[in-house]
């Protein structure tokens, strides 16, 4: 059974622990598609650096 994440900051983490890692933010595809720069506002601890981690490692 795969472990989840607790306060895991890098994608490449939780691939190599083969952890579960569900995004819910709809517009992930558009950040990497359109090019252009976006505000995230999100509120603390709440997967921001994950969030850039996952679109570094695509």
């Amino acid at each position: 059974m795969k472990k989840l994440p607790i306060c895991t900051q890098s994608f490449e983490n939780l691939r190599e622990n083969d952890c579960f890692y569900v995004d819910k933010t709809e517009i992930i595809h558009r950040i990497i598609s359109d090019g252009r720069i976006y505000f995230l506002l999100r509120p603390r601890r709440f997967g921001k650096s994950l969030l850039l981690s996952t679109i570094e490692a695509v």
